[in-house]
């Protein structure tokens, strides 16, 4: 209100400007009551509301003027009423009335006679110098130093007490914050109805009857629950519908057009894709709308305050419609038998978008074209749901084929994995048969847009259950079974190694199904082919993508870090000469994790450091946060623990956490450096936390470093025989194939763990003196099979040297150099039931 006295100070012309609803008259009338002192001839308020004929615009505010009981404050009505009203015409007779007097004039609701208005005020403010006028509209009034006030929707905490107030009034003893529940209910009525005030008044004046949960979820039909306003307010003010009715009844044919049409965005649109949505010919519900005209009429519903205009993060203007606007236009756009059309257009608009911006995320675009499909992410989302709702496969697998490295580079596996179910349901399974094999195809099925050929098509649809292979959440556990294995060996035996397609997305997703059926030497054959092809179809983006892949996989092997070095130093070069941020971040993390398992941990800091540096700049929270937490890592093996457990905690902690599977490999590096500084304790409550939010004891891999952290846990508190259980349980799950090439090197370290355990029992007593040396047995097992060059962790060393000494507690050196090597020669089986032959009987149930 102090802006607006502000601006009556300023200017002579200050028109409120908002949709209906929005408070315009009360705020004009309680400055006007505020501003009363600086007006000494009187505050007069006009409603122009009631008036159906412009021409009558001047006597409507001549008899305003000499009514007593529209004056809100001042003197002179009787002097008014004495003026000879058939003397002259009604305009000349209000100007020479006001001409002599410093006076405020408010013009309530003038959208509907806009133009009388406008030429009233217009020569008025010419005749009158000492004349001020305060207008309320829904439209500028257009008149030259007119000052602007727009009359913005209420903030949320505004609102709320808007709410509460007039729910208190309804319903006695009502609070919006009576409890947890009650509060969203209430947040969500406001949000939802713009923080219209009308609006929120008439859903208060519902609580009568209904509860805020009950209002909250009938608002889709708002129209029919909002009615039964105030008695004393106009008509139009009574019920929601009346208040855009009012509106609607305003606009010309084709500003309706537009409007309704509108209502196909979601989260609003620019000015190119109204233009294009937009654009219809004629027919049955309305005329023709050019595309050249589009611009003018959005311009005319922003004046009508209709559709709000502001500028979007790239500077560009955007436009919305209210919630409750929206509702109404879709219903204006079934009416007009318009819908098919505008869907479609939408549809065929934002394909586009995203197949042309797509690509782009890979290179120096890469941050532009995730702002520019982040943006229009909703409308995606809408056209997506036209798409598959109309059963158009070829244009619903084109979205999900654009889409697929956004998904990838912003974690959003759920997105990907509903999106591209959803297309993959309108055709058949490509993957249904096995022994059916791809052909070369070098193009890309979104090379050109739909519809596409059959060749396309049955590549677009291989595309898309890639997709899903590699967006399932707990991806391991979904495709470990026998069933999901049968599947794997399908979709990895349908294309040769090296064809174009497996070396591009999406069809480079089909190396996660090779590398998830656990075949190492499979797994390191597409690799290789697969950077050859590169270089040999030119592929310059797909080779460096190919090159840190093969060095992510070299890097877990300590005897191949060299190679991985190389291939990532490569692989870096390429996506530095590209500028793509993704593409350093990963290539920079597989050449840290080759420096961290050689022993180089200050190059691995660096890496790990310079890569969390890039994926923050493309808003890659997962990846930020699996980078941070391998971070730790290196600074562990440093000694700096403390600084290790700060950064861990700043990633399990985050107000908005990642992804569960990056906070869970927090959790984990936290509970080993949590367990190095002697407190097993907390350590234990961050593998419970882990346990809690993701699904345990179904992924393989995960859970052999959970049961491992647990028997390191139990071993260094004492608690030997659960120790051996659960390093029992870790060792089986690191012989799964796919665990065994991930991690090689946790055999041994289960097997370290068992041997420790081994040995507590028999100090204990609870074994006899037979398990010291078949502890040192294992102890000769684990040397055997750790991988070439294997550099061990500060833990592994530390667990192997108590292990041994704890084993040659009760043997001489001559028995136990023994027993080590005739643990060299134990098979993996021989070992596990060794060791199960000391796991305590459970007592009887």
């Amino acid at each position: 209100m102090a802006a607006l006295r502000e601006g009556l100070g300023r200017a002579r012309l200050v028109t409120l400007l908002g949709p209906g609803g929005a408070g315009k008259t009360r705020l004009s009338q309680e400055t006007a009551e505020a501003a009363a002192d600086a007006w000494p001839d009187g505050v007069w308020l006009a409603e122009l509301a009631p008036v159906d004929d412009p021409d009558t615009v001047p006597e409507a505010v001549l008899t305003a003027l000499g009514a007593r009981e529209t004056v809100l404050r001042g003197a002179g009505a009787e002097e008014l009423r004495a003026t000879d009203r058939t003397a002259a015409d009604p305009l000349v007779r209000l100007t020479e009335h006001c001409a002599p007097r410093r006076m405020l004039l408010l013009l309530d609701n003038c959208e509907h006679v806009v133009g009388a208005a406008a030429a009233l005020t217009d020569h008025l403010l010419t005749h009158c110098p000492q004349l001020a006028v305060l207008a309320t509209s829904r439209e500028p009034l257009g008149v030259p130093g007119e000052f602007v006030r727009p009359v913005e929707p209420l903030p949320d905490p505004m609102a709320l007490r808007l709410l509460a107030e007039r729910g208190a009034a309804a319903r006695a003893g009502f609070r919006t914050d009576a409890d947890e529940a009650t509060a969203a209910a209430c947040a969500e009525i406001c949000r939802r109805l713009d923080g219209l005030p009308l609006a929120i008044e008439l859903a208060a004046a519902r609580l009568r009857m209904l509860n805020p949960r009950q209002i909250a979820d009938r608002l889709d039909d708002r129209f029919r629950l909002l009615t039964n306003g105030s008695r004393t307010v106009l008509p139009r003010q009574q019920t929601l519908r009346a208040v855009v009715d009012w509106s609607w009844d305003l606009l010309d044919a084709a500003e309706r057009a537009v409007l309704r049409r509108l209502s196909v965005f979601a989260g609003g649109c620019s000015l190119a894709a109204a233009e294009e949505v937009c654009a219809l010919p004629a027919g049955p519900g309305g005329p023709a709308v050019d595309s050249l005209d589009v611009a003018a009429l959005l311009g005319s519903l922003v004046d009508k305050s209709l559709v709000v205009a502001a500028p979007g993060e790239d500077g560009e203007m955007r436009y919305r419609l209210l919630e409750t606007v929206g509702e109404y236009a879709v219903e204006r756009l079934k009416e007009a038998g318009e819908r098919d059309a505008a869907e479609r257009h939408h549809l065929v608009h934002f394909r586009e978008l995203a197949r042309t911006t797509g690509p782009t995320m890979r290179g120096s675009g890469q941050r532009a074209a995730i702002a520019v499909i982040q943006r229009e992410y909703e409308n995606l989302r809408t056209a997506h749901r036209h798409a598959v709702a109309a059963r158009d496969e070829h244009e619903a697998l084109c979205l999900v084929l654009s889409l697929s490295w956004y998904w990838m580079l912003r974690d959003l596996r759920s997105d990907a994995r509903q999106w591209a179910e959803a297309a993959a349901s309108l055709g058949p399974d490509p993957f249904a048969r096995p022994g059916v094999r791809a052909p070369s195809l070098p193009e890309q099925a979104i090379d050109r847009p739909p519809p596409w050929d059959d060749d396309q098509l049955a590549e677009a649809r291989r595309g898309a259950a890639l997709i899903q292979v590699a967006s399932v959440d707990d991806a391991i556990s979904q495709w470990s079974d026998a069933e999901g294995q049968k599947r794997l060996r399908i979709v990895a035996d349908a294309y040769r190694p090296g064809q174009p397609q497996t070396c591009r997305m999406p069809g480079a997703f089909w190396m996660y199904a090779v590398m998830l059926t656990g075949d190492m030497d499979r797994t390191r054959e597409a690799l290789d082919e697969t950077v050859r092809a590169s270089r040999a179809h030119g592929y310059e983006w797909e080779l460096a993508s190919a090159l840190q892949l093969r060095a992510n996989f070299l890097a877990g092997h300590s005897g191949q870090a060299d190679l991985a070095r190389a291939d990532a130093d490569e692989s870096l070069e390429i996506f530095t000469r590209h500028d793509d941020d993704w593409g350093r971040a990963e290539a920079l993390a597989s050449r840290g994790e080759a420096n961290e398992r050689t022993g180089h941990f200050p190059e691995a800091l660096d890496d790990y450091a310079a890569a969390v540096d890039y994926a923050r700049k493309i808003g890659a929270r997962s990846q930020v946060a699996l980078l941070r937490a391998r971070y730790a890592g290196p600074l562990a093996e440093l000694g700096r623990l403390p600084e290790a457990e700060a950064v861990l905690r700043e990633v399990v902690e985050e107000d908005r956490p990642p992804s569960p599977e990056s906070v869970a490999i927090a959790r984990m590096h936290l509970a080993f450096v949590l367990g190095a500084q002697g407190r097993p304790a907390e350590a234990r409550e961050q593998v419970d936390l882990i346990s809690a939010h993701l699904t345990f004891g179904d992924v393989a891999v995960f859970d052999g470093f959970v049961y491992g952290v647990l028997s390191w846990l139990d071993n260094l508190e004492g608690g030997h025989a659960s120790a051996l259980g659960n390093a029992l349980m870790a060792l089986g799950c690191s012989r799964e194939p796919l665990s065994a090439m991930i991690a090689p090197q946790m055999t041994s370290a289960h097997l370290t763990a068992i041997a420790r355990a081994l040995a507590g029992l028999a100090a204990e007593g609870a074994t006899g003196p037979g398990a010291y040396a078949d502890a040192a047995r294992l102890l000769g097992l684990q040397a055997a099979l750790l991988p070439p060059r294997h550099v061990p962790t500060t833990v592994e060393r530390r667990n192997l040297a108590e292990a041994e000494e704890a084993a040659r507690a009760r043997l001489d050196e001559a028995a136990y150099t023994r027993a080590y090597e005739q643990g060299g020669s134990l098979t993996l089986d021989e070992a596990t039931a060794l060791a199960e032959a000391y796991r305590p009987t459970p007592p009887p149930t």
